[in-house]
């Protein structure tokens, strides 16, 4: 859920906006967005004290499955504020919050860690095949997602689209990279594998992706068409 307020900071940066309309709702789409992934840190790391506390966090199970849980409740509740204050649903936190649930009520039922640890896997793995798979058919379905945020030409809109394509790629073949890792050099300690999971899932993650984000600046500011005439 980490993309749409990205494209909230790239569009703050292009020529063109006011400055109450680059600070509109910026806060409260980072909340949104970051919110859910502070609370599963948070669940995993306090989830034997809650376990302890409170007798339905401990039917959950290990800290993990306590952490998914309040990830997934936080996950809803993020939508439905966000469908309420901003006026809509932006897709690619939809489809990240229908796969959260998804995978993290198998993990929890089935008490199997690999499904929500897989969660990050499948669904950049998707984001990267329709994007990719767009442009093989000559459509850059990024514009449909960021369009709100800023306007790009048509070249500039397939090359965005192909380097957010290979980076979702590469963020799937990292995360099973991360996760398989810590299983095998970790096992039997189950706790410390998962810590390391969800610390790179919190911790790096998100920096990653700012950083990949903050290196698109400058094909948008080339090919945005804020202050140009385009029937030129």
């Amino acid at each position: 859920m980490e993309k749409t307020a990205m494209a909230e900071e790239i569009d703050n940066k292009l020529p063109g906006k006011a400055e109450g309309h680059a600070k509109e709702n910026i806060g409260l789409k980072l909340a949104l967005e970051l919110g859910p992934l502070l609370v599963f840190f948070f669940g995993n790391t306090y989830g034997e004290t809650l376990a302890k506390k409170f007798p339905f966090f401990a039917s959950l199970g290990g800290p993990l499955f306590v952490a998914t849980a309040l990830f997934m409740a936080a996950t809803v509740i993020s939508l439905v504020v966000s469908k309420l204050v901003v006026g809509k649903l932006p897709l690619m936190p939809l489809i990240s919050g229908v796969v959260v649930l998804t995978f993290g009520a198998l993990s929890i039922y089935l008490q199997n860690e690999m499904f929500i640890k897989m969660k990050p896997t499948i669904i950049n793995g998707l984001f990267s095949v329709v994007l990719l798979g767009g442009l093989l058919f000559g459509r850059s379905l990024l514009g449909y997602v960021f369009n709100s945020a800023f306007q790009l030409d048509e070249e500039g809109w397939n090359k965005l689209t192909l380097r957010w394509g290979l980076f979702f790629l590469f963020l799937a073949v990292l995360n099973e990279v991360v996760w398989r890792s810590a299983n095998w050099y970790y096992l039997p300690d189950v706790k410390a594998a998962d810590n390391l999971w969800v610390n790179f899932k919190v911790w790096g993650t998100m920096p990653i992706t700012f950083l990949f984000t903050l290196t698109q600046l400058p094909l948008i500011m080339k090919h945005s068409l804020e202050g140009k005439d385009t029937n030129a």
